[in-house]
């Protein structure tokens, strides 16, 4: 039986060291038509080599892709929660600013003594206390005393790290103390230098009565 013109194409893009799968795409034909026609070809050791560094180069794109995919369908998952997320919880009431803050003191504040104290490094969180400061108990933010605390590799950023807090906090840069700078056990190098402000502690003056007042909340919400 004559062969076709296509299959004539195929053996000799088989002896150039083309795999099944481009022939079958180069030629438009079927990958069984492609294997059946160029079975007879043998591949030099060289072009089986080839073949095979372009099949892992492949498997590579292709699990690359898979996870850019996958990536991709995560953010947007967390995307809608965050829509879904305001959704429900809008409007905030008073009561629940009330509790709301309790829970981040109780996990993150003076348990004891006569002072408030309150420590952390999510900014989100600081402006989140300071405006429960400000409407529950009407602490204005003039009588916020402020501690940073910072690692000792970023000492040459002091400065940018604290127009941050003061930009979170809303304070006047003259209500930092000075900051206090500790040495990490870990050597280990972040790629996020940049986005790495430390911790802050925020205290509020002559606030003995207003500790006492959220301990005793606070008191009152575990038992």
């Amino acid at each position: 039986m004559a062969k076709s013109q296509k299959h004539i194409l195929a053996i000799e893009l088989r002896k150039e060291g083309n795999s099944i799968k481009d022939i079958s795409r180069l030629l438009k034909i079927s990958k069984s038509s492609a294997s059946i026609w160029c079975r007879d070809v043998l591949l030099t050791s060289q072009q089986v080599d080839n073949l095979h560094s372009k099949m892992v180069a492949g498997g590579y794109k292709g699990r690359l892709k898979g996870a850019q995919m996958q990536k991709a369908k995560r953010k947007l998952k967390i995307k809608n929660y965050q829509k879904l997320g305001i959704k429900t919880i809008k409007p905030v009431g008073s009561r629940d600013l009330l509790m709301l803050g309790l829970g981040l003191y109780l996990g993150e504040g003076n348990k004891g003594g006569n002072q408030f104290q309150f420590t952390n490094s999510n900014s989100d969180i600081v402006r989140l206390i300071i405006l429960w400061l400000k409407d529950v108990f009407d602490i204005k933010k003039r009588d916020l005393i402020l501690n940073m605390i910072i690692n000792q590799q970023h000492k040459g950023r002091e400065v940018k790290i604290k127009n941050h807090w003061t930009k979170v906090t809303g304070a006047d840069i003259s209500q930092f103390n000075k900051t206090i700078f500790i040495k990490s056990k870990s050597k280990k190098a972040y790629s996020n230098l940049e986005n790495y402000f430390g911790t802050i502690t925020i205290r509020v003056k002559k606030s003995s009565d207003l500790q006492y007042k959220i301990l005793g909340l606070c008191y009152g919400v575990l038992n």
